[in-house]
């Protein structure tokens, strides 16, 4: 059963493509509508929706917009755009952030249900069981190295950049590789193929690993594949390693977004990865600096990043730009893990606390005021404080309404305003989910 999130600032388009999809026979568990990209936004923070169906126009904030706020909160929601503009440009930057499909208004309705079926269908795609899947695979099946003529030379650049760059014949092959920047990442990707709280605490046999990082690299591939320069390979460590580059226009085009875009592609390879797989991978990523002559440092960040489930083993992606390394001499001890992740919640609550009321607030805003990344600090706050990040900012947006609904004639679009709602309708479906009654009915 799929949820889907149809937005349109027309009610009525919202109520007619509500009910084509309620009519349709697709396998739905819930169809949810909101008028703005806000309202949207909440929808998607508070429940599990699979399919976002939005309008490009909307006022405040654009599907476009929207497209970029759900893929930072949840990478795996799919969308389907709709607009009543066959504009190029909207289209362009509706399929450079992932959508299946870019619909005309008038909506054709078997078209636009085909274009439902064809997304969801991909989406229902069984996960095989791990047995199943080495099975398949069959005794004399030998996974195939990706790069093999290459693996050696970009293991040896990770370790030893300055003896790559001093040698013309290595230099002609990453000048065949294209990897030529300026711009780079790391990524290592580490798969538990220990199971902690099996009968045996055994894991998986030699051949079994390697079949698995042969699965994982596929699942690695047709991600990165969609929107990614990259070079992805084997590191003596047993790991997945992905060399990611920009050149110049395509890093400057989103250069203050390029480290939530990493984030957002480490948070979908852990997911993808844990759908089929059934095992989860733990993911390190590097800071973004120019020049080959980094890739030690890179490689060095990505490896450190990842040993950070050491201290937060229900945690999956790491970036190194998390943890103010610079500050200590040594590795920080637990202790001073435990004091700077205290102060990280404890500052992100101030913040909260002091903004709530403001229009358009985002769990990014408030991680860049703490200079660590969303990710982070939503797994920091739950893990601290038990809120999910959002669900604390509703809790105080609630709770002042409520004391004035109690003690003020203060009109509900009036209220709405000051928690910082953009519509009283919005205010009004949020406080009821809330409290379980609308605030005329708290006010009689």
């Amino acid at each position: 059963m799929f949820n889907i999130l149809v937005v349109d600032d027309e009610p009525l388009i919202c109520k007619g493509l509500s009910s084509l999809l309620a009519s349709s026979g697709i396998s739905i568990g819930h169809i949810y509508t909101a008028l703005s990209g806000y309202e949207a936004l909440d929808c998607i923070r508070m429940e599990e929706i699979d399919l976002l169906v939005t309008d490009i126009q909307m006022g405040a904030m654009s599907g476009i917009d929207l497209m970029q706020h759900a893929k930072l909160a949840k990478p795996w929601v799919q969308t389907i755009v709709i607009s009543a503009h066959e504009t190029f440009q909207y289209a362009q930057m509706a399929v450079r952030l992932g959508a299946k499909d870019y619909l005309i208004k008038p909506l054709n309705s078997e078209q636009f249900l085909d274009s439902v079926r064809n997304v969801l269908l991909k989406m229902e795609k069984p996960s095989p069981s791990l047995d199943t899947f080495m099975a398949g695979l069959g005794e004399n099946f030998r996974p195939e190295e990706p790069l093999p003529e290459y693996s050696a030379l970009l293991n040896l650049l990770l370790t030893d950049p300055d003896a790559v760059l001093a040698d013309g014949r290595w230099m002609q092959q990453l000048d065949d590789l294209k990897l030529r920047g300026p711009f780079f990442a790391v990524i290592k990707i580490k798969l538990m193929t220990v199971l902690p709280g099996s009968p045996q605490e055994k894991g998986y046999t030699l051949r079994e690993q390697s079949l698995l990082r042969y699965a994982a690299m596929n699942i690695a591939q047709e991600l990165l594949a969609q929107e990614w320069d990259f070079r992805a390979f084997y590191s003596p460590e047993e790991e997945i390693t992905v060399i990611i580059q920009w050149d110049d226009p395509s890093y400057e085009e989103a250069a203050s977004g390029q480290i939530n875009r990493l984030d957002v592609l480490g948070r979908s390879l852990h997911f993808h990865i844990h759908k089929y797989l059934q095992l989860h991978a733990v993911i390190g990523i590097s800071q973004i600096l120019q020049g080959l002559s980094f890739m030690e440092v890179l490689n060095r960040q990505a490896a450190k990043a990842i040993l950070w489930n050491r201290e937060h083993s229900d945690h999956y992606v790491f970036y190194y730009g998390d943890f103010n390394w610079s500050s200590y001499t040594t590795d920080p001890s637990v202790e001073e893990l435990h004091t700077h992740s205290n102060l990280i919640v404890q500052k992100a609550k101030e913040y909260i606390e002091a903004s709530y009321a403001q229009k358009g607030l985002t769990i990014h805003e408030v991680a860049k005021k703490n200079h660590v990344s969303p990710n982070y600090l939503s797994y920091l706050f739950k893990k601290n404080t038990g809120f999910n990040l959002w669900e604390y900012v509703i809790k105080l947006r609630m709770e002042d309404s409520r004391e004035m609904i109690m003690n003020t004639d203060l009109r509900r679009y009036e209220i709405a305003e000051r928690v910082g709602y953009e519509s009283p309708e919005h205010f009004s479906k949020i406080f009821k989910k809330y409290y379980g009654i609308s605030p005329s009915e708290l006010k009689k």
